[in-house]
């Protein structure tokens, strides 16, 4: 396979993944869906990059061999440090600042 093919594989997967993880969200109540939805945005975001990067040969491999590739992704994001709040805190104090 080329590169091409097993990042095309790897993301027709996680697309597969991400519907039926869809459709079962779908069947939740309100406040289920709700308790879901940062998951769910993360998830998408997590398919978006995969339209514009590649990985390579041994990395596309290594999440194909997963039974759900895109859960592990998320875990994996999820559990890491970010500065996702110090950017929406600097948004508030930005536009506060503007107004």
């Amino acid at each position: 396979m080329t590169n091409e093919q097993f990042n095309t594989a790897l993301y027709k997967k996680m697309f597969a993944e991400q519907e039926k993880y869809r459709n079962w969200l779908l069947s939740q109540s309100p406040e289920e869906i709700l308790n879901h939805s940062y998951e769910y945005n993360i998830r998408e975001d997590i398919l978006l990059s995969f339209e514009n990067n590649d990985l390579s040969d041994a990395q596309a491999r290594a999440l194909l061999r997963s039974a759900k590739p895109l859960a592990d992704l998320y875990k994996a994001y999820d559990n890491q440090v970010t500065d996702h709040m110090d950017n929406v805190w600097d948004a508030v104090e930005s536009h506060a600042d503007e107004l």
